[in-house]
């Protein structure tokens, strides 16, 4: 059974205390959700969650958004996330990331994270990257001047794209690299499943930094 196909995850997605509901209302008021100041961070595509539960548990003040559009995909994160109900700084919202604007502000975000996103292969379907030049723009006007996409995939045709198209767009590349587990910035990674997958199977990882012109 396709995790996106599970009957029923849409109404536990709707009772779920850990889930944001009508999200667009939420859109500069973030701070006011978490009661406090701390800087937000958000995961687009965030899969079944091992990431950013592992990064909100390690930094407490940071505020944690994880964004993920598939129902079912969602519902396996509930069910990690309800193992750990004392983290504060975590919500998850069910949207798709063409809509982040309608969600946060100018200057809201601070950090995004990109990790092995679908690399939509065909060139048709370029717009839908999340490293496309449309979603780079999107994310300028929710991040604050000196806010970071960090970037993460096994995909080489991807990574190189992403690159391409960071500096066609005026970002300016802090860090790449092909080989991130052999790398300065692998202490402290966070790996997500894919990444525990693609790495056993032989794949190396690449990731990106950028900031935004």
């Amino acid at each position: 059974m396709r995790l996106r196909n599970i009957p029923g995850s849409r109404e536990v997605i709707a009772e779920s205390e850990f889930v944001i509901h009508n999200e667009e209302e939420k859109k500069g008021h973030w701070k006011e959700i978490f009661g406090n100041n701390n800087p937000i961070h958000i995961e687009i595509g965030m899969g079944k969650g091992t990431f950013i539960m592992e990064s909100a548990k390690r930094n407490p003040d940071i505020n944690y958004i994880g964004i993920e559009k598939y129902s079912s995909v969602l519902l396996r994160a509930i069910e990690k996330r309800e193992q750990e109900p004392e983290l504060p700084n975590l919500y998850f919202i069910r949207m798709d990331a063409e809509y982040i604007e309608n969600v946060f502000d100018k200057d809201e975000v601070s950090n995004i994270y990109l990790n092995f996103s679908d690399p939509w292969p065909k060139d048709r379907n370029a717009k839908r990257r999340l490293t496309s030049d449309r979603f780079l723009k999107r994310y300028t006007n929710i991040m604050k001047k000196d806010g970071r996409v960090r970037f993460k995939t096994d995909n080489i045709n991807l990574f190189e794209y992403s690159l391409e198209t960071a500096k066609e767009c005026g970002w300016e590349i802090l860090y790449e690299t092909r080989d991130l587990h052999k790398s300065e910035y692998n202490e402290g990674n966070i790996m997500t499943e894919y990444e525990k997958k693609f790495s056993q199977l032989g794949n190396k990882i690449n990731m990106m930094i950028i900031t935004q012109p």
